[in-house]
C-alpha cells in the first residue's frame, strides 16, 4: 500500500471506532469518588441474571441447579411476580436444607439471599409462597 492510502485507511478506521465505540467494561470495585458511577459494578453482576418461570406459583417451587460465578459475591433474587414469596438457597454439594428464608415482596428489586459465596459453588433456590397461587411465579437470579 502506498503511504497516502495507508494513512487514509488508518484515519477511516480510527474514525469508525470513534463513532462506533468499544464495549463498556466495568472497572474493579473501588470506593466511590466524586464524579464516578458507584453502581457500575452492580450492572455487571445483574447483567448475567437467569430467569425462572413457574406457570402456576402453587405453594412454591425450586429453581436450579446453578453455579456461582465471579460476577457477584452474593446470590441475589428479584421477584417479578404479582404476589410476595420467600426464597432460600440450598448449597447442594453440602446439604439439602435451606440456608435461611428471605422475604421477597411482589415485584421486588434485587434482594440478597446468600452473602459472600465462593465462586464455583453449586446451589438451588427454593421458593415458598404464603398461600396457593394460581398466577405464575417469575424470578431472576444473579450470582
Amino acid at each position: 500500500m502506498s503511504p497516502p492510502t495507508a494513512r487514509l485507511l488508518a484515519v477511516a478506521t480510527a474514525t469508525a471506532l470513534l463513532f462506533a465505540g468499544t464495549p463498556a467494561q466495568a472497572a474493579p470495585a473501588t470506593p466511590a469518588t466524586p464524579g464516578t458511577n458507584a453502581f457500575a459494578p452492580l450492572a455487571t453482576c445483574y447483567g448475567g441474571a437467569v430467569r425462572s418461570y413457574f406457570e402456576t406459583g402453587r405453594y412454591g417451587g425450586q429453581a436450579g441447579q446453578f453455579r456461582t460465578t465471579t460476577r457477584c459475591r452474593d446470590i441475589n433474587v428479584r421477584n417479578a411476580s404479582v404476589y410476595a414469596t420467600e426464597a432460600c438457597v440450598i448449597f447442594v454439594d453440602k446439604t439439602g436444607a435451606c440456608n435461611y428464608w428471605t422475604y421477597l415482596p411482589a415485584n421486588s428489586g434485587w434482594i440478597t439471599v446468600a452473602t459472600d459465596v465462593r465462586d464455583g459453588v453449586n446451589f438451588r433456590v427454593r421458593f415458598e409462597n404464603l398461600r396457593y397461587e394460581y398466577e405464575p411465579l417469575i424470578a431472576y437470579h444473579a450470582f
